[in-house]
């Protein structure tokens, strides 16, 4: 894993708000899925967050942060945002509406600000690994900094 000398937009964004965080590079890895991303950077998956976005029946996007290892559940999602359902976003829809492309989802700085919740689980964790904003880049930092750029609820949002 080498020194991330590249900025992502993530991390200007951060940079700027004088946010404390840490930057990882996996570029050079070839892995994709979260929970390699986890293996690859030796980070415990249960602190390494999956970045997905939703559409509910109103036609309303949401965003949604859950460990990389575990799966949304869909009906919790629904109920955390006040909808009777909601559904994963097709991939080919991503990049359109939030600027970032499938593997590389950040919830900062998207072209919208989208309601976001996040898995109560990351209040376990003084800082949580997300999406730099691009494939191969992670970032770290506490759900404390985190709040200052991007509002967001805890709630119970993984299938058991």
């Amino acid at each position: 894993m080498k020194k991330n000398t590249d900025k992502t937009n993530v991390m200007r964004i951060f940079d700027q708000k004088k946010i404390p965080y840490k930057s990882y590079c996996y570029i050079d890895s070839g892995v994709i899925s979260g929970i390699d991303v986890a293996t690859v950077l030796r980070q415990d998956p249960h602190q390494v967050f999956k970045t997905l976005v939703t559409v509910g029946n109103s036609n309303n996007h949401y965003v949604f942060l859950i460990p990389v290892h575990q799966e949304l559940d869909l009906k919790k999602a629904a109920k955390a945002v006040d909808e009777k359902n909601i559904s994963m976003l097709k991939s080919r829809d991503l990049l359109p509406l939030t600027g970032y492309i499938h593997g590389g989802c950040s919830p900062v700085g998207m072209k919208k600000q989208f309601k976001t919740v996040i898995d109560a689980s990351a209040a376990d964790f003084d800082t949580i690994i997300f999406s730099g904003g691009k494939i191969g880049y992670q970032v770290e930092t506490s759900l404390e900094e985190l709040k200052k750029i991007v509002q967001f609820e805890l709630e119970d949002l993984i299938v058991n």
